[in-house]
């Protein structure tokens, strides 16, 4: 496995590597970086890593600047001696959250979640763009609500709260009706199955609350773009195949 690690102290950058490589020796330590503007400039040119160790306070700003600026595939896991800045972590490809002074057993427990995460979704899954479901919205609903871990709290949170789920960087983000947002670790198969008739199926990527579907539109090549009654960054697109199934359900709900 290879990683990268941002870290502005050298000395604790070096802990980090030691204790990586007595955990697992067959990790490799592509760079070590210390600062945001170093950063930047080795993830525009490199992608070939699994995982990033990041330290959130730097020399020149926090390291959530870095990933505003270049996007990267790998998951993060997020190490520093402050605690507020969990919500932020988790929205920006953070899969864990490790208060400093680490140890061996943090380093390993977060080594390991990266480990089955990437197991469970990895697993192939269909292509939903292409493949017209079957009777998905005919379903009943079992799941009254979803418990969140956010730093040291589990937090309750009503699926008919819930606006829009998205599957990024191998983590669900929940994205509620009163705009907060936060983070779960399973698969967007199983949640489906849970959540019920109320949401849709977008693609293997989202799930919609009718609540906030406001309208639909015609979009190029016979899709459906989707209008939300709410502000969302990203566009949700009903493929040609699915626009039959999409507007059944939708006249039912």
């Amino acid at each position: 496995m290879k990683v990268v690690i941002i870290e502005d102290e050298l000395l604790t950058a070096e802990d980090l590597q030691d204790e990586l490589k007595v955990i697992n020796p067959n990790i490799e330590i592509v760079a070590t970086l210390a600062t945001i503007e170093e950063a930047v400039n080795f993830f525009k040119v490199r992608q070939d890593f699994d995982l990033i160790f990041s330290d959130i306070q730097l020399g020149d700003g926090q390291s959530f600047e870095i990933f505003k600026q270049v996007k990267v595939k790998a998951p993060i896991i997020f190490c520093t001696a402050y605690n507020q800045y969990a919500l932020e972590a988790f929205k920006t490809n953070g899969i864990d959250y490790i208060l400093k002074p680490f140890d061996k057993k943090s380093i390993a427990k977060a080594l390991e979640k990266h480990s089955v995460l990437k197991e469970n979704f990895q697993e192939k899954t269909p292509d939903y763009q292409t493949i017209p479901p079957q009777n998905s919205f005919s379903k009943n609903t079992t799941l009254q609500s979803l418990l969140v871990h956010q730093a040291d709290k589990i937090i309750p949170i009503q699926v008919n709260s819930i606006a829009i789920v998205q599957l990024k960087h191998q983590a669900l983000h929940i994205h509620t009706l009163d705009g907060q947002a936060f983070v779960i670790f399973q698969s967007l198969d199983e949640l489906e199955h849970k959540i019920g008739q109320s949401f849709y199926r977008v693609n293997r990527q989202f799930l919609v609350n009718r609540k906030v579907i406001s309208s639909a539109s015609q979009y190029f090549g016979r899709k459906l773009l989707l209008h939300l009654s709410i502000p969302y960054e990203e566009q949700l697109i009903i493929s040609r195949e699915r626009t039959p199934h999409f507007l059944a359900w939708l006249s039912e709900h």
